[in-house]
């Protein structure tokens, strides 16, 4: 998929509001419904590729994280609460259940995998499967934490920092973090074409 148009095929769009804002989501196919939550610094289009495929035999909902893309971003708080994992995870919850799925399967990659196991473990009456992707436990990345994910993985730490520092500096040059987390991270280079980068 080397365009716009061809991305998300025969998928729908739509914002779904919920008590802590709306949920900008990408739908389509039929069967057991599935969502796919994207990582840092993604948005649902990082499945565009993967999600058609899926629909053959899932219900898809793409989901941009709360604060990402095109959903509205919680309104924060003195111990950001809001944009804890398990207030994401509550969210993603409440917007399935609004586009009409009470039970649904998740896939969760990097942030994404984190609200994934977060709503497992705080829904598991609604959450029928999970699988989670490129994460691992928090405690164990900074228990593992050497010179290279210091290098490698930088907004690990400097997300960890006081405000307001982590985000004057992301706002000062959001395409830089974008272009270095995607094109130095792993992914292959044609993973993220100049189009999904754009948006």
């Amino acid at each position: 998929m080397d365009q716009p148009g061809s991305a998300f095929a025969g998928f729908g769009a739509r914002s779904i509001v919920t008590d802590r804002g709306s949920v900008f989501v990408r739908e389509g196919g039929s069967g057991p419904a599935l969502l796919l939550l994207h990582g840092f610094p993604e948005t649902s289009l990082m499945w565009h590729a993967v999600a058609p495929l899926l629909a053959a035999d899932f219900s898809i909902v793409a989901a941009d994280l709360p604060g990402y893309g095109q959903s509205s971003c919680p309104a924060d708080a003195p111990d950001h609460g809001s944009m804890s994992k398990r207030a994401l995870a509550a969210t993603l919850v409440e917007t399935m259940r609004a586009a009409g799925h009470k039970r649904f399967a998740i896939v969760g990659h990097d942030r994404g995998g984190r609200v994934a196991y977060r709503a497992a473990l705080d829904h598991p009456d609604r959450i029928t499967r999970l699988a989670v992707l490129d994460v691992i436990p928090t405690y164990e990345v900074w228990d593992r934490a050497d010179a290279r994910l210091a290098l490698g993985f930088w907004p690990f730490s400097l997300l960890a920092q006081p405000a307001p520092f982590p985000e004057r500096l992301l706002a000062a040059a959001p395409d830089a973090v974008v272009d270095n987390a995607i094109s130095e991270w792993g992914s292959p280079p044609d993973s993220f074409p100049a189009w999904v980068r754009e948006v």
